[in-house]
């Protein structure tokens, strides 16, 4: 489980494709920026971009991780180098700052408008129908790892766009500052609304 409280930005160094042709994943070194590692271990959880991966090697300063071509296809910024955004699993002892998070990808979001308003930043992302009943006003959604309260929703044709306002300190300690129109984004619906829809679908169809 995460929070979706970014601990530090990561940078992906390095992509290699894994034996087994087209339908194989890839093998992701990771620079851990300021994400301490001494006290991760062989087989412990990372969250990258909101993705939960295993760590199967690490350095003082790096760790790698194995990602199954399931997880590419469900993903977004996971194939390619660059900054991503880095939490690893939480402990009992630790303070639940932002929500409960699986690190289980849900879908693919769509910007639709990144532009400053005031010293904000508004964000509007476009998800697909199928989320968009999990999505509420005040709600919790995670973007690319970063737990974000919910500040408007409208459905649309095409799916459902939801609103946020990122303050300075998101901005600058997240890599959503690099968003842009048109570009997707990893999506994680909070975990009690999934259950309160399972509860709910079982109770009707009892009737």
């Amino acid at each position: 489980m995460f929070t979706g409280i970014v601990a530090a930005v990561g940078t992906i160094n390095t992509v290699t494709p894994l034996p087994g042709g087209h339908d194989a994943g890839v093998r992701l070194v990771i620079g851990a920026g300021g994400l301490p590692l001494a006290d991760v271990g062989l087989g412990d959880s990372i969250a990258i971009n909101g993705a939960c991966m295993t760590v199967v090697e690490k350095t003082p300063d790096s760790f790698t991780v194995d990602v199954s071509r399931e997880s590419l296809n469900c993903t977004a910024g996971l194939d390619n180098v660059g900054e991503v955004n880095l939490e690893k699993a939480l402990t009992l002892n630790e303070r639940l700052g932002g929500h409960l998070v699986s690190g289980h990808v849900d879908g693919l979001g769509t910007v639709r408008k990144f532009e400053p308003v005031g010293e904000s930043w508004e964000l509007i992302v476009e998800a697909p129908a199928a989320l968009g009943k999990y999505l509420a006003f005040k709600g919790s959604i995670v973007v690319n790892g970063v737990s974000l309260t919910v500040n408007r929703v409208e459905d649309v044709a095409e799916g459902c766009r939801f609103s946020i306002n990122l303050i300075p300190h998101t901005i600058q300690v997240t890599t959503l500052k690099h968003l842009a129109v048109g570009k997707q984004v990893n999506l994680e619906i909070d975990l009690i609304a999934r259950y309160v829809e399972r509860m709910l679908s079982v109770e009707q169809a009892q009737r």
